[in-house]
């Protein structure tokens, strides 16, 4: 089977030089697919340039974009992510100062007159979770696809593991939410990431399935700084960790009033 080189990406919050910093190594890389695991918006600055480029790359033009050594991207996937999912309905459950920045967010949405229908019509498409002939995606788990999380701790929580892949209807599901990269067994073997690594065969997917969570391009929280997605040819994941102008991301945090500075402050420590 021909499996498209893919770049999995999640939880860019709204930092575009992350995000562009990312999505330069995919294409150097010659990424001809692109899956994004939701929380494309929340905390950060740049919400609608975050948007345009994963609505772009993910969904409206992909069969027409050239990618590295020719031909054109893959048709892609993004999902629906908890603070997208805030963003349409309600952050009552979020702490003081993610509802914030989803109320700003909302109001920022609408300040392109031109572009504010299409974001509102892309959001409310998103579903929780996809899949392909081998992989299954998710936000947060497949048991809950936007709202659980799957965190090094449940390594040694036999009855969530055995909960959670008793919802996988693939050998794989690659998730997000907890900006902490890791690889799960269900039999609580756990790998943890510390760099750049791979790329990892992942061996009879039939006999021994895994979770894979592909940490964070826009807020890692694993003390980290560096941004964090995945690359998936159909049997092999790399982990990618890359540097990026953490400065300039925090500065356009703070330049907007709405926004608590903690949100800036927290790149730098990758918490």
């Amino acid at each position: 089977m021909d499996y498209p080189l893919t770049a999995i990406i999640s939880d860019l919050h709204a930092n575009v030089p992350a995000l562009e910093v990312a999505l330069a190594d995919a294409h150097r890389r010659g990424v001809r697919r692109y899956v994004c695991l939701g929380d494309v918006v929340g905390y950060g600055a740049r919400p609608r340039p975050c948007l345009d480029i994963v609505m772009r790359l993910c969904v409206e033009e992909a069969r027409e974009l050239e990618v590295h050594g020719g031909g054109a991207l893959e048709p892609g996937l993004c999902l629906l992510g908890n603070h997208e999912q805030a963003l349409m309905y309600h952050a009552e459950d979020f702490n003081p100062k993610a509802r914030a920045a989803i109320e700003w967010t909302r109001d920022e949405l609408g300040a392109d007159p031109e572009r504010a229908d299409a974001y509102w019509d892309f959001l409310g498409d998103l579903e929780g979770s996809g899949r392909d002939a081998i992989a299954m995606f998710a936000h947060g788990s497949p048991r809950d696809p936007v709202r659980e999380y799957m965190l090094p701790r449940d390594a040694h929580d036999p009855a969530k593991l055995q909960a959670v892949f008793g919802c996988m209807d693939r050998g794989v599901c690659f998730v997000g939410h907890s900006h902490v990269p890791a690889v799960y067994y269900q039999d609580g073997r756990l790998f943890r990431p510390r760099g750049s690594e791979g790329p990892f065969d992942l061996a009879d997917l039939s006999r021994d399935p895994c979770i894979v969570n592909v940490g964070s391009v826009g807020q890692p929280r694993d003390g980290d700084a560096r941004l964090s997605y995945v690359l998936f040819d159909g049997e092999a994941v790399t982990f990618v960790r890359l540097e990026y102008p953490v400065d300039r991301a925090a500065a356009q945090i703070r330049r907007v009033p709405e926004l608590p500075d903690f949100l800036a402050d927290r790149l730098a420590r990758g918490k």
